[in-house]
């Protein structure tokens, strides 16, 4: 089987390929792919690709539906960069509380100056600030990364408040039984003295699910005096025109995003950070290992983890003599076209496993006997069928 890697992958993850995996220049030869950050919407993809993995959490690079509708398998590595992410948001809180950066700036001015001991003791008050000790804080999205940044502002002294309707089993298990889990986010607007958002961007009638933009002029309104908020998520979660009027009027008192722009890198009270939450070794590390254990399990396995596009489906290591995995459409009458497929061609199912995710489909079917091009000509041909691989 053959890779291609569009952006240099941590070496630590590439070496838990196989030797029957083989690293390929030309990208139109490539059963697999791995991605950080190359752009791939104006790419054409070859009739050999099977499946791309994103060392990372974004998938905005990628061209999603085109993937799905061709039959190809997007994964991310969600979690993977969790801790890094997590310090980053713990630096940030300390440099909106503390005027780290105005203090480091003003020693840089007066350098060649004499006597810099006798000006810092005389003009170190200007950049005096709080601490966060006692103070609170609310955690907007509590997945992999938002429950790491609670338990740790937690850990400092913080009164910590967490919002998350869709928190999953595994973070309701990893949070601390200190965080206060609220109803919504008006709560935290009400109550909080910081707020940080850990959510994906979701566009949705329903202001409840909705996140994009959802810090803009209504929900600042709601917050307290001098409030600093904090956005180590997705550059699109904040209004970025309503957050200038806010720090212009006193109402927020620091922004601190991981997402510079045109606009925010020129708004006085932002402190503006280059992307830095997932650039560290361990990340890309975690990242590239992730990526490469899940193409593997899916090629070898066809089983499908940290989709984006396809739904998770575990059907384990096979034990009979055939494997057969169907990406298709979710609609009516699939199942019985395999199904009646497979009799005509005299072919007993041992197993069948079936999961849908919006539009899409995937259907993975054990079989007692060897199969052949016949079965995946016959599949092939049903209205619907995306892409039929023998796994086994």
């Amino acid at each position: 089987m053959k890779y291609n890697c569009l952006n240099p992958i941590s070496t630590i993850g590439l070496k838990m390929f196989s030797d029957n995996y083989e690293n390929v220049e030309n990208v139109d030869d490539a059963d697999v792919i791995l991605v950080r950050s190359a752009a791939m919407h104006d790419m054409e993809f070859g009739n050999n690709l099977k499946a791309i993995a994103r060392a990372g959490a974004g998938v905005n690079n990628i061209p999603l539906e085109k993937c799905a509708e061709e039959g190809i398998v997007v994964f991310n590595t969600p979690g993977a960069n969790a801790n890094g992410v997590k310090e980053l948001v713990i630096a940030g809180l300390m440099l909106a509380s503390r005027d780290i950066v105005g203090g480091i700036n003003w020693v840089q001015s007066i350098k060649d100056q004499t006597g810099i001991g006798k000006l810092v003791e005389k003009g170190k008050k200007k950049f005096a600030g709080t601490e966060v000790k006692g103070k609170k804080i609310g955690v907007i999205g509590l997945g992999a990364i938002g429950v790491l940044v609670a338990n740790a502002a937690n850990r400092l002294g913080m009164t910590v408040y967490g919002y998350d309707p869709f928190i999953s089993v595994d973070s309701a298990w990893n949070l601390s039984r200190d965080i206060l889990h609220v109803k919504s986010r008006d709560e935290i607007y009400r109550d909080c003295d910081y707020i940080t958002v850990h959510t994906p961007l979701i566009e949705d009638e329903n202001p409840d699910n909705n996140t994009k933009e959802m810090i803009n002029k209504e929900s600042i309104a709601k917050m307290k005096d001098n409030v600093v908020i904090l956005n180590f998520s997705r550059d699109l979660l904040v209004n970025d025109t309503d957050m200038g009027e806010a720090l212009k009027s006193g109402k927020v008192a620091k922004y601190v995003t991981d997402f510079p722009n045109d606009k925010t890198a020129n708004m006085e009270g932002v402190i503006a950070i280059p992307h830095l939450g997932a650039s560290t070794e361990e990340s890309e590390d975690n990242c590239a290992m992730m990526a490469v254990k899940q193409l593997v399990d899916y090629m070898e396995n066809g089983n499908i983890k940290n989709s984006v596009n396809f739904p998770n489906l575990d059907a384990g290591v096979c034990t009979t003599k055939g494997r057969i995995a169907i990406l298709h459409r979710n609609i009516p009458k699939m199942l019985t076209q395999f199904t009646g497929a497979f009799a005509e061609l005299d072919v007993n199912i041992a197993n069948l496993v079936n999961k849908s995710r919006g539009n899409y489909a995937y259907t993975v079917i054990d079989v007692d006997t060897l199969v052949n091009g016949d079965v995946t000509s016959k599949l092939s041909s049903i209205d619907g069928v995306l892409k039929v691989r023998l796994v086994k």
